[in-house]
Formats: structure tokens, sequence, C-alpha cells
């Protein structure tokens, strides 16, 4: 099964925003340049959508720092299977990923619009092994393409129009 045909649509339900495709999160984002959101958390919106495109590019490239192996392979594994098993993912809004690159708060908003698009593209076309998660560990495509999306989704919930 491909990313892209884990399911159709996006949604919002219980206020909370639902991509069910990476062609779902390509919707949403790509208007974002030109149309933007303001963020309500510590983050603004082009920090947003670098952290969100380093998570991705992280899965194909290694992460730079990891949970140790017993972690990954009890608390995080659990914390992944319930995430998936709602839907949703729910995580503290303004932490960095471990050992990520400073977000800058003047970056560019279309360059981070395009990071991210460019970062699903290169996931979906990606055929080769994935890296581990730092905090879940080991994931497939499918699964990891789902942990992306709900990453995206929980960061969409500080999302507010202009």
């Amino acid at each position: 099964m491909s990313a892209a045909a884990i399911g159709t649509g996006a949604f919002i339900a219980s206020g909370k925003r639902r991509f069910h495709t990476l062609d779902d999160a390509r919707r949403a984002v790509m208007p974002l340049a030109e149309h933007p959101l303001r963020t309500t958390g510590a983050w603004n919106l082009a920090q947003v959508l670098n952290h969100a495109a380093q998570s991705v590019e992280f899965s194909l490239d290694g992460f730079p720092e990891s949970k140790p192996a017993l972690f990954q392979a009890t608390v995080g594994h659990l914390a992944f299977a319930l995430f998936d098993a709602r839907g949703a993912m729910h995580h503290a809004l303004d932490q960095p990923i471990p050992g990520a690159p400073a977000l800058a708060t003047d970056a560019p908003l279309p360059a981070a619009v395009q990071r991210l698009l460019d970062a699903f593209d290169r996931f979906e076309r990606h055929t080769g092994a994935l890296q581990a998660h730092f905090a879940y560990g080991a994931l497939d495509k499918p699964a990891y393409a789902r942990a992306h999306l709900m990453h995206l989704a929980d960061h969409w919930a500080e999302f507010r129009p202009a």
C-alpha cells in the first residue's frame, strides 16, 4: 500500500484537522504561502512547517538524536500504537525534534511551504529502508506516512485564519 493510498479526504472532527493522505496534506499546505494562517502557539507558521519538514526528512536521513532502544521498544512503541489507533497525535507543539537544527524565527514562509512539499515528494518517491523514529523506533512506510500526517494535523490545531 502506498502512502497516498491510506485514505481520501481531509476533514475536521472535534476541532481537529485530519489528513488521510499526503495529497490531502499537500492541498492544505500549498496555499499557505499566499494565504497564510496565524498560529496561536510559540512558533510562527514558517517554523511549524519547517519542523514538520524536518520530521519527514529525518525519517529518510536519520534523526540527529534518538531515545534509547528500550524506550523505543516500550513507551515509544505504545505511544505510536495509541496515536495510530486514535488516528490523532498529541505532543508538545513547541518541542523541537531532539538534536534538530534550531528553527529560524525569520524563515521565509514560501520557502518553508516548499520545503515541506519537497519533503513529502521525497518521502513518497523513497523506496529504500526508512530510518527509525527517534521515539517510536522502526516504522514501515504506511505507518510513517500516518505518523507524518498526524504530526502535521496536531500542529494544525494551532492554526487560525489570519
